[in-house]
């Protein structure tokens, strides 16, 4: 979920999920309200009933801790999926590492789909995203949805990448660049790179490449590795919000488990 859905939007938005409903063959309606929107209850559960997908996948303000009941009691089966925190930093604020003899990271204009998809795949295969908290999504066809979201956004705008002096591709980031943030979507290092501190560097070049005045970035509160790397380089938590899959009564989960 985008920065500005999540954060900025000014009222409840609803939108068709057609990359899910194609994927994993049901249909699919997004719901989200931004920590700005304001929206009473009653309005959001008016927007569940209305609609006919077999899946709403709603996201809304953590802070609304009584939701979940009132959502629970009504004609859907309720997964609580996830939660997801959004960090922020001011461009030029980060608290880089030192240069590592060799290595080069910039914002690179293409990069091949299937490394891309390779790379995806190692940094991803096993993430704990919140389409593994409903049975009806098959766990290697979210992977697929994470790997086309990588492709697509490399397509428009690019990824910044991490090179080793052999010029291996040792990380990833791709980004959504607007005029007041740049939100990083997927950031990730291989894992045979992993703790040896290049997410550090990536996180750099990401700033480097930043044609905004602030960098937003946002993970499943679960992962918190992740999150202390973070802050570390002075990222600071903003927001946090839930998310919650709506199951179509004739859609039996354990059927597909």
């Amino acid at each position: 979920m985008s920065w500005y859905d999540a954060l900025e939007a000014g009222e409840l938005t609803i939108r068709p999920g057609d990359y899910e409903s194609r994927r994993f063959g049901v249909a699919v309606d997004r719901i989200s309200i931004s920590a700005s929107a304001g929206t009473p209850l009653p309005e959001v559960l008016a927007a569940v009933d209305k609609s006919t997908a077999d899946v709403v996948i709603l996201r809304y303000p953590a802070r609304e801790v009584s939701w979940f009941a009132a959502l629970a009691s009504g004609p859907r089966t309720a997964l609580l999926a996830d939660s997801l925190v959004y960090w922020s930093l001011p461009v030029g604020k980060g608290r880089r590492p030192a240069p590592l003899a060799g290595f080069a990271a910039m914002l690179e204009p293409a990069v091949d789909d299937d490394l891309v998809d390779d790379l995806v795949g190692d940094i991803f295969g096993d993430y704990g995203n919140h389409y593994c908290a409903n049975p009806l999504f098959a766990r290697t066809q979210a992977l697929a949805g994470y790997q086309e979201w990588a492709r697509r956004s490399v397509e428009d705008q690019g990824a910044v990448v991490l090179r080793g002096p052999d010029r291996r591709v040792l990380a990833l980031a791709t980004v959504d660049q607007q005029r007041s943030w740049t939100e990083i979507e997927l950031a990730g290092v291989v894992p045979a790179e992993q703790g040896r501190g290049r997410y550090g560097h990536l996180l750099a070049a990401v700033e480097d490449a930043a044609t905004s005045r602030r960098l937003v970035i946002s993970t499943q509160g679960h992962n918190t590795g992740v999150q202390r790397a973070w802050a570390r380089y002075g990222f600071e938590p903003i927001h946090t919000l839930l998310t919650v899959h709506l199951v179509g009564p004739d859609l039996p989960l354990a059927a597909r488990q």
